[in-house]
């Protein structure tokens, strides 16, 4: 049995600038994740972290955030976004992360804002924001790493704590308030950019908590990935971004004909184009060869070595690339302090849908997304914390054989991918049940927050009759006429709750007073 005042959970940029955040205010702190500290999605992130690059830039920025998000950013989250970002990143580089002095454009961008050091951006934040936690452990700071969660714990319709499983054995947290910082769950596809532990935990430890889950049918594919042996490699959007092309079979250089933006249009625009492309001519390859290899070496090191032994030169060849799923809109609903609709939880980064990226994420805002809400959540959470029960009780999550893993991917992939109709959510949602297992297990429990958010992904997106963004159908081609998110919660029912946007009301209804 442990107890402190705010448990993170999850150790990438929002769980672990969340964590720091808390203790610079002196709370007490643990942070649980489920790998070693430098893990998660953070360290996988290559191309680099936006935020305005001055005061006069917090417009342009928030105008091509929204720009990207369809109609479906919450406006008062993008500026709360533009007003923190930058300097939570001048705090990176007091920890250590030293960024080129030169920023680089990306997709979506209207002028060159991503900070960078070289392509390994993600990794280097990891390092610096561990070694800041390493050297912080103390009684009010414990890190328990290789710990899984198995459940959340409440009392009196509050969250009060969780239930770890850990290599020493099964830990009861107290806590005074819970952060999810867990990341998404690119692992419901079978061809994805996100790491192993990218299955959900925490969406389905908020759906059974009561937590509404907001926008699930919202995927981001990233347009250029090297796919081999069912394992996807992703090429960063600053390859784009410093002048690659993209060419089909025949050699031409076709992007004009989908976007004035070309290969830097948003990475909806993109990735469908590119999967258009293939089918149409039977491949699409990124060429960097004009920018000359030296060059392409020397600006993205860690590409170049995660192709070489795939054969493949970056700065020499053809890279012949296709979409791969790569980042989640959707997630636990919260506002722009992390707080979501059940007291005493919170989420920050990918895990939480803040309402900053709408339908479709802006490239490289993902980063800097955790640094400013994983700081607001620690902060909302220590403003309301209350004492903590003696008495709580756990909240079970399904174990689901992960057997039928491959299935169940290759399933929502078929239904939910780049593009989707009405006939295919249907005839997944009527064949969705995975058998159970008694054992439980990390695996066990990690197939069931899959199977979870499968089944509820599949409804958003059936229930989402227009395309709009990162959710594509072909029986509804075009945009409905006003933008609305996708609500669901057990208090709202297994159906999807249409709320429109900008409407106080109806956000006050699903948020409660957090609103």
């Amino acid at each position: 049995m442990l107890e402190t005042e705010l448990l993170v959970v999850g150790g990438g940029v929002a769980g672990a600038y969340a964590t720091l955040t808390a203790r610079s205010y002196g709370a007490d702190v643990i942070l649980a994740c489920k790998t070693p500290l430098v893990g998660g999605s953070t360290r996988w992130a290559q191309g680099g972290i936006a935020a305005p690059l001055a005061e006069g830039d917090e417009d342009a920025h928030a105008q091509d955030t929204v720009k990207a998000g369809r109609g479906l950013c919450e406006p008062e989250a993008v500026q709360a976004f533009v007003r923190d970002a930058r300097s939570h990143v001048e705090t990176l580089r007091d920890l250590g992360v030293t960024f080129s002095p030169h920023a680089t454009l990306e997709g979506g961008h209207s002028r060159a804002r991503i900070r960078h050091q070289g392509d390994a951006t993600g990794h280097a934040i990891s390092v610096a924001l561990a070694e800041a936690l390493q050297a912080g452990r103390s009684p009010a700071l414990r890190v328990l790493e290789h710990a899984f969660v198995r459940n959340l714990r409440v009392s009196g319709g509050a969250v009060v704590g969780a239930d770890l499983l850990t290599p020493d054995g099964p830990v009861r947290v107290r806590a005074g308030a819970v952060l999810l910082a867990t990341g998404g769950f690119g692992r419901l596809y079978p061809v994805t950019t996100a790491p192993p532990e990218g299955t959900g935990d925490g969406l389905g430890l908020a759906w059974q908590a009561g937590a509404a889950l907001r926008d699930l049918e919202f995927v981001q594919f990233h347009p250029t990935a090297v796919v081999r042996g069912g394992a996807a490699h992703l090429v960063t959007e600053a390859a784009r971004g410093e002048g690659g092309r993209l060419l089909n079979a025949r050699g031409e250089r076709f992007m004009e004909r989908y976007d004035p933006a070309l290969e830097l249009a948003p990475r909806d625009v993109v990735a469908r184009a590119i999967a258009a492309e293939i089918a149409a001519t039977g491949r699409v390859d990124l060429d960097l060869r004009h920018l000359g290899a030296a060059f392409v070496r020397s600006r993205f090191p860690t590409v170049t070595a995660s192709l070489a032994p795939l054969g493949l030169d970056l700065g020499a060849d053809l890279i012949p690339v296709q979409p791969a799923v790569h980042y989640t809109m959707g997630g636990v609903q919260t506002d722009v302090q992390g707080r979501s609709t059940v007291p005493g939880l919170y989420a920050a980064g990918e895990v939480a849908s803040s309402g900053l990226h709408g339908a479709n994420r802006l490239a490289s805002n993902s980063l800097s997304e955790g640094l400013v809400f994983g700081a607001r959540a620690a902060r909302a959470a220590l403003a309301a914390l209350k004492a903590v029960p003696a008495r709580s009780e756990d909240l079970p999550a399904p174990l689901v054989d992960p057997a039928c893993l491959p299935t169940l991917r290759s399933v929502v992939a078929g239904a939910a991918g780049l593009r989707r109709d009405a006939a295919g959510l249907r005839a997944a949602l009527d064949g969705w049940y995975w058998p159970t297992v008694t054992a439980e297990s990390r695996e066990s429990l990690e197939a069931g927050h899959l199977a979870l958010i499968g089944e509820r992904l599949l409804r958003a997106a059936l229930a989402r009759e227009e395309s709009r963004g990162g959710h594509h159908r072909t029986d509804f081609p075009r945009e409905a006429a006003s933008a609305a998110h996708s609500v669901q919660s057990r208090a709202l029912g297994d159906g999807v709750a249409r709320v429109p946007v900008g409407v106080p009301e109806a956000r006050a209804a699903v948020l409660g007073s957090s609103a």
